[in-house]
């Protein structure tokens, strides 16, 4: 899978071996990425490194099969209902994956790790999106707890006074 690969090695050699596999030239990587060939002889050359917009482009058309999904990041008890559901807005179809987070830390973390694997955005709790939105490229919005949601809370805090 070229997208993992290009983590554990090198961005050039990773390139050349999946060219190679898919027997792919440059002229044919430029014409269906859009990237003009010098860009991509530069990139494959190891003489300029690719910006991530440059990345996606190449990911998309090499591993055309990679699934689009929305990452939430929250605790494990709130993705049980919703982690691998796949919902369909605008005409793409996108799953579902949850990250589990019990700390700030563990939010940072699995908002990289979640780009890193392909989200095309990330949900998270609105004191975190601000964050998150300094380490990641893709859109991060939040999740606004319903009010019904809330004044439960407030019914079983009361409870505890």
């Amino acid at each position: 899978m070229f997208e993992k690969r290009i983590f554990e090695t090198d961005f050039k050699t990773a390139l050349h071996q999946e060219m190679k596999r898919q027997n792919m030239t440059i002229k044919t990587l430029s014409e269906k990425t859009g990237i003009p060939p010098i860009t991509l002889y530069k990139i494959a050359s190891g003489e300029r490194d690719p910006r991530l917009a440059t990345v996606k482009k190449i990911v998309s058309v090499l591993s055309p099969h990679h699934e689009k999904f929305i990452a939430i990041i929250a605790a494990k008890f709130l993705l049980d209902e919703v982690a691998g559901t796949r919902v369909k807005m605008n005409g793409e179809s996108y799953r579902i994956r949850g990250y589990s987070a019990n700390s700030l830390e563990d939010c940072l973390v699995v908002s990289i790790r979640a780009q890193n694997e392909g989200a095309t955005g990330i949900i998270c709790a609105p004191i975190l999106s601000s964050l998150i939105e300094k380490v990641v490229e893709v859109p991060v919005t939040i999740m606004k707890p319903a009010m019904g949601a809330v004044m439960d809370a407030v019914e079983r805090l009361a409870k505890q006074l």
